[in-house]
Formats: C-alpha cells, sequence, structure tokens
C-alpha cells in the first residue's frame, strides 16, 4: 500500500471513524471489510444477511452486521427518510419499502448519525449510489452541487508532489459551467488539504496557456472559471488558464507562464469537463502505471463515496481509508 495511504490510515486509527460497507453480499466488500478489521482504522457496519456473510469464512470479528430487512431501526430510518422527502411526495409506506434497498439503509443511517460515512459501489451504478447520497445526505452548507476526483500516486514521477496529484472532476460533473469549474476547484483544494495536508497548488487546465490559443468557448469558459475561483478563494494558489505541461513541468513553466505562482507546480489539476478528466486519469493510470483511489466525491454534508463496479477488495480498503480521512474533516 503507497505512503498516502499509510499516511491516511494511522491518522484514522488515533481517530476511529465508524464506515457503513451497504453491500455484505459481495465478496469484496466482506474481503475488505476483513483487511480494514486486521489493519485496525476504522469501525466497521456491514449491512447484510448474516448467515450468508457468516458462511463467507472472512473474519469479521469487530464489525456490526445489520439485516436491513429485519433490523430493529428500519422504522426510526424510514420515518427519517420519510422526513426529508416527504415534500417530494414520497409517502411513509414508500419510505419504509425503501428501507429494503441497502443503499438507502446506508446513507440514512449516516444521516442519523449512526455511522460517520459510507463506501458502496462494487456491485451497484454510480447513479444508484449517488442518488442515494443526493437525496439523503445532500450537498454541505454553500456547495451547489456535488462533484467527484481521483487520488493519483505516480510512481517514479519528479511532478506534483512527488507523483502525487488530485485529478477532478473525472467521474461525475459531464460539461459543467465556468460557475461550476471554478466550485469544482475550490473543493478539490479543500480536499487536497484534507488527505495530504499539504498547500495544493490548482491549475486550471486547458488546450491553451494564457491566452496562446485563439478566443474560442472552451477557452474562455477555463479563463472565466479562474477568474470565479479567485473570487470564491481568494487566499488559495489557483491559476490558469493553462496547458497540462506548464501546469507541472518547471522548465515548460518558465517558458510559458513566467509570472505564475501555480505554474511548474501544481498538484491539483482541475479538467474543463468529463471527457477530459476521464481520459486524462486512465491514461496517466494505464501508461504510467499510477494508483488511481477514486472517484472520490467531494460537496456532500458526509462522506459517500462510490467504487467502480471492477474494483478490487483492496481499492475498497483503499476508499475506505479516504472516507475516515473526510468524516474527520466534517
Amino acid at each position: 500500500m503507497s505512503s498516502f495511504l499509510e499516511s491516511l490510515r494511522a491518522t484514522a486509527r488515533e481517530n476511529i471513524q465508524t464506515i457503513v460497507l451497504p453491500e455484505g453480499d459481495d465478496p469484496r466488500t466482506l474481503e475488505a471489510a476483513e483487511k480494514v478489521l486486521e489493519q485496525g482504522f476504522a469501525k466497521l457496519i456491514v449491512v447484510g444477511n448474516p448467515v450468508d456473510i457468516a458462511a463467507s469464512g472472512r473474519n469479521l470479528e469487530g464489525a456490526t452486521i445489520v439485516d436491513n430487512t429485519t433490523s430493529p431501526d428500519r422504522q426510526r430510518y424510514a420515518d427519517l427518510l420519510f422526513e426529508l422527502r416527504q415534500h417530494k411526495g414520497m409517502t411513509q409506506e414508500e419510505a419504509l419499502a425503501k428501507m429494503d434497498d441497502a443503499l438507502y439503509f446506508g446513507t440514512v443511517m449516516v444521516k442519523a448519525g449512526d455511522a460517520n460515512g459510507m463506501v458502496a459501489g462494487a456491485c451497484h451504478s454510480t447513479s444508484d449510489v449517488l442518488r442515494a447520497a443526493l437525496q439523503v445526505i445532500k450537498t454541505k452548507a454553500g456547495v451547489k452541487s456535488a462533484s467527484s476526483f481521483f487520488v493519483m500516486d505516480v510512481p517514479d514521477c519528479p511532478y506534483g508532489q512527488e507523483g502525487l496529484f488530485i485529478f477532478t472532476d473525472c467521474g461525475l460533473v459531464v460539461q459543467p459551467s465556468a460557475e461550476s469549474v471554478a466550485e469544482i476547484a475550490v473543493n478539490a483544494a479543500q480536499s487536497w488539504e484534507t488527505l495530504v495536508g499539504t498547500t495544493p497548488n490548482v491549475a486550471m487546465l486547458s488546450h491553451s496557456s494564457f491566452g496562446s490559443a485563439a478566443a474560442n468557448e472552451d477557452r474562455d469558459k477555463m479563463i472565466q472559471a479562474t477568474a470565479l475561483a479567485k473570487e470564491l478563494a481568494p487566499d488559495l494558489a489557483i491559476d490558469g488558464e493553462m496547458q497540462l505541461d506548464a501546469a507541472i513541468v518547471p522548465e515548460i513553466a518558465a517558458s510559458k507562464a513566467p509570472d505564475s505562482p501555480v505554474a511548474g507546480k501544481a498538484n491539483v489539476l482541475v479538467f474543463p469537463d468529463l471527457d477530459a478528466g476521464n481520459i486524462g486519469y486512465k491514461l496517466v493510470q494505464r501508461l504510467a502505471k499510477a494508483d488511481a483511489y477514486g472517484p472520490i466525491t467531494q460537496g456532500l454534508a458526509a462522506p459517500v463515496n462510490d467504487l467502480s463496479r471492477g474494483c478490487t477488495a483492496d481499492d475498497i480498503v483503499g476508499v475506505v481509508a479516504i472516507t475516515c480521512a473526510q468524516a474527520l474533516s466534517q
């Protein structure tokens, strides 16, 4: 496991958080739960059938196993969900029926304060996980919309923070406006501070560096987003628009952006849209053999993180560690 995750786990052990894993019917989830318990950095609530979980052969001693279909908390959680969603037309009967859905059961558990965060998505779609999170947890005060990021840990890389970066948004907001890109940038800087603990240097990426390309809507969006981000967070180091090489390579930065406080040392890379971000993180993951942790959700009132359905047990362990760090910062 990377030094980045080792640092998160060490911090988490000193401030134990409770994370709910609502996919107790998934073998990878149970394997990950066993590893988290062995490593001792979180308390776990695993949602699923206790008989089936026991039959898995995994040692989950210390975890709380909850069957959402028979739990004595079903009615209490249904009442809370009804309170949250009645303005959207949800009835009490519908709220109780939703407790059969482990994702809603888990998010209401977090909302009720019985867990500090949730990790899911090994066997559910991103839309299912985030729908439950947004309907129940909702965004934190002052945040208009949730977004996502990947922590990229690139081996033998001199750029960023010894190869460590945040890439955003790579998994959620498809075509963000300039206003949305600005908010994503500020939230990503805060995510860097939460997870890494050092100064974020935020680059607003484009095919243009400080007006080097002819005027066009894409370039102009990132110019506007940069200005808005600086207004939102004047104390943060945010600059752009700039090309990727100018953002991370000091020699290129000296030529293309000699006066920029960010160019050549960016560790938070803000992409103009989901296409660019998703392609970018997968290129780095595959060609540079980088570890990619995410997509991690930012902007929610409590951490709920989605997994790739192709994730491994170790991927889940990593996201649990990140979720603990996010919970500590709430």
